[in-house]
């Protein structure tokens, strides 16, 4: 069962998701300006600004905001950090990254800007999903997926969760959640296919 997971977590394996959280708190902590030079802004990208396509997934635009993400991350740490090694996790990150920036750029030409990490933690919660539902007969894990892609399903056709969208001062952009998790699902994925399979729980 879920709390099972729960059990299993380590000290250990939550040095990379402190790591991030400590990332996120400095980069907010560098103040509004640093918004417009790390944001991802269409125009600014296909001017050569590049390295908006990595930074736009590490600022956020306020408190409620970072409080929001600094939350999934430590769900997904608890949860699932045990599931991958450090260097998985920014593979499936970097897909996750990847499968967002080539969203927006590809299909998303009406999208001027966005910021938040919101998109890549849909990513990481994909891929814990995965490793959770590999070998495991456990009905809660299929019950967490469900609720995952109800989610993403409810975004798509009627906006935000009223909870979240009421706490913000910006809009959410769905679709950053959906290519994230197809991202991180494929990294996942990938690995499952090039490991063992571990014994059914």
């Amino acid at each position: 069962m879920g709390l099972e997971r729960l059990l299993r977590a380590r000290a250990g394996d939550l040095v990379a998701p402190a790591a991030l959280v400590v990332v996120l708190l400095g980069v907010y902590l560098a103040g509004p300006g640093a918004i417009h030079v790390l944001r991802y802004e269409r125009a600014a990208v296909f001017a050569g600004e590049a390295w908006r396509l990595v930074t736009a997934h590490l600022v956020h635009a306020d408190a409620a905001h970072l409080g929001w993400n600094l939350l999934g991350v430590g769900i997904v740490a608890v949860l699932f950090a045990h599931d991958y090694a450090p260097r998985q996790w920014l593979v499936i990150a970097a897909a996750s990254v990847a499968a967002i920036d080539a969203g927006f750029l590809l299909l998303e030409p009406q999208l001027e800007w966005y910021l938040g990490f919101s998109g890549v933690l849909h990513g990481l919660m994909a891929a814990g999903l995965v490793a959770w539902l590999r070998g495991s007969r456990d009905p809660f894990a299929w019950f967490v997926t469900v609720l995952f892609v109800a989610k993403l399903a409810w975004e798509h056709w009627a906006g935000p969760l009223p909870f979240t969208a009421e706490s913000l001062s910006l809009p959410v952009i769905h679709e950053a959640h959906t290519y994230g998790a197809v991202g991180g699902a494929l990294a996942a994925l990938w690995f499952v296919y090039r490991s063992p399979r571990p014994a059914s729980l």
